[in-house]
Formats: C-alpha cells, structure tokens, sequence
C-alpha cells in the first residue's frame, strides 16, 4: 500500500467519523475512534509515538509526541478545536521534520465540516531544516 493509499484511506476514515458522530467530543474520542477505524480497514497504526529532539548535547527522547503514525511514514496530528490556527500547521511541520516522515494529515473534528479541518502536510524541506531538527527514523521505532 502505498502512501497516497494510506491517506485517502485515513482521510475516509476521518470523514466517517465526523460524519456520524459531528464535533464536540475529546480530541483523546477521535485519536482512539480513528485507530481503530484504521486497524479495522487494514493499515498499521501507533498511537502517541514519542518524536526525540537534541538541542545543544542535550536529548529529549519524548520531546513531542505523534498522535498517531500511520503506515509507518504519515503522521496524524488529531485536534478538537473550533478553528485551526496557522500554530497548527506549523506543529505537525515540526513533528515531520523531526521524526523525517514525508506527510501529514492535520485533522480537526471541532468545525461544522471535516473538510473545513483537514489539512495536509508535507515535509519537502528537509534539505532546509537545521540538522537539529531531524533525527533518523530509527529513534522512532523503539
């Protein structure tokens, strides 16, 4: 399954939800009903993936956390807030950068609509970013 796969099967997932349930649940309601719709259509989800960070000799093994990785190479960022804010974005940038994942999908499920809340990421400036913000994929899987 290839990526783009893996997010038209996340973002079907992400709509059913909001379609039945509607906003104003727990972003912790989404994240745990969005796992185990993914488990249920066959794609490999973890849930609250710790993302390290090094800064100045110092590493943080649980610098952030993903709210869900996805395939092993998408990252979810879950939210439940009326309006998504530009920080948002900027966020899961940062946890892609971070973990040297290709894509992410921002996922909001507090607005009228899922599609006004669905933003998709992706992490084309690697070459750009500081080294500190990358680590390789192997601090991921631990």
């Amino acid at each position: 399954m290839d990526l783009e796969e893996v997010a038209r099967i996340c973002v079907d997932c992400g709509l059913h939800i909001h379609k039945e349930l509607g906003p104003g649940l727990l972003e912790s309601v989404y994240e745990a009903l969005l796992a185990a719709s993914l488990t249920r259509a066959g794609v490999p989800v973890e849930r609250q993936v710790p993302i390290p960070i090094s800064f100045d000799g110092l590493r943080l093994s649980e610098g952030f956390r993903a709210d869900l990785l996805v395939g092993g190479s998408l990252i979810i960022e879950v939210k439940s807030i009326e309006r998504l804010a530009p920080v948002h974005g900027k966020q899961l940038l940062t946890y892609l950068r971070l973990a040297n994942q290709p894509l992410g999908l921002l996922m909001n499920f507090g607005g009228a609509t899922f599609r006004e809340g669905l933003k998709r990421v992706v992490n084309n400036h690697t070459a750009f970013a500081s080294s500190r913000l990358r680590v390789n994929q192997s601090s991921l899987q631990s």
